[in-house]
């Protein structure tokens, strides 16, 4: 019983020296930030608790966000040139992609036109509907080049809750998980996120933390979440995991 009455704490406070590698503050190329303005108080925002390396990931898929290395690229251009004119400078900022797994994945895959985070890990993700029908086989060909995969926020892909032994078939087939540090509370997602979010940690399942911010609702909700000291200590490994492998 006495486990109720634990002391929580702001999950922001542990925070400081994290590098994001999942946002949508790249302005103007998906449904994160909408304009240049907003990307810049997103990162002021994000300035405010320590953070302030980000690799971008705006989302690449197919007739809904087509973007590509290039699009991507002028928008990060665009920022970074914005950023650099009012002077603010302690900024590290790169750019990748979230790329939905759907039919025209295996294409921008074999023509090189995935934007990998580093050199060797690729961000991807499936509907909140059903899983990808080729996600396997996708899985397959980003391993033989190489890359590893990163699932995005697998806590959210609800008809997963049901089936909890896909997580770990999905880890032994090599899949890396990102665990968005949102769902951590039950006001972002939803309390069935949150409840497979903390079972993914104590499972060990977790190997990288990412913020998923699109706009400052959701990141005024990140400075609001309180977690256990028990999380707390699952965390802070895999927070420094993911700074050791992405600064």
């Amino acid at each position: 019983m006495f486990h109720i009455f634990q002391k929580k704490e702001f999950l922001v406070d542990h925070l400081h020296g994290l590098v994001d590698i999942h946002n949508h503050i790249l302005p103007g190329i998906d449904d994160g930030a909408k304009t240049v303005e907003d990307s810049i108080s997103l990162i002021k925002g994000f300035s405010e608790i320590g953070i302030a390396s980000f690799v971008c990931t705006p989302h690449i898929m197919h007739n809904v966000y087509d973007n590509t290395p290039k699009t991507i690229k002028a928008s990060y251009d665009t920022l970074s040139k914005e950023l650099s004119s009012r002077s603010i400078l302690d900024i590290n900022l790169s750019y990748a992609a979230e790329h939905m797994i759907d039919d025209n994945f295996e294409h921008i895959l074999e023509e090189e036109e995935v934007m990998p985070l580093g050199k060797d890990h690729l961000l991807v993700e499936m509907s909140y509907l059903q899983p990808s029908f080729n996600f396997d086989i996708a899985v397959e060909k980003v391993k033989k080049k190489g890359i590893f995969p990163i699932l995005a926020h697998p806590e959210r892909y609800m008809y997963f809750h049901g089936k909890y032994g896909k997580y770990p078939s999905l880890k032994a087939d090599g899949v890396l998980f990102q665990l968005n540090l949102l769902s951590l509370s039950s006001e972002a997602y939803g309390g069935g996120v949150q409840k497979t979010a903390k079972k993914l940690l104590d499972d060990g399942l977790i190997d990288f933390v990412g913020s998923d911010i699109h706009n400052i609702r959701q990141l005024t909700l990140l400075k609001e979440v309180k977690v256990s000291k028990k999380a707390i200590q699952q965390l802070l490994p895999i927070i420094d995991g993911t700074i050791r492998t992405f600064y």
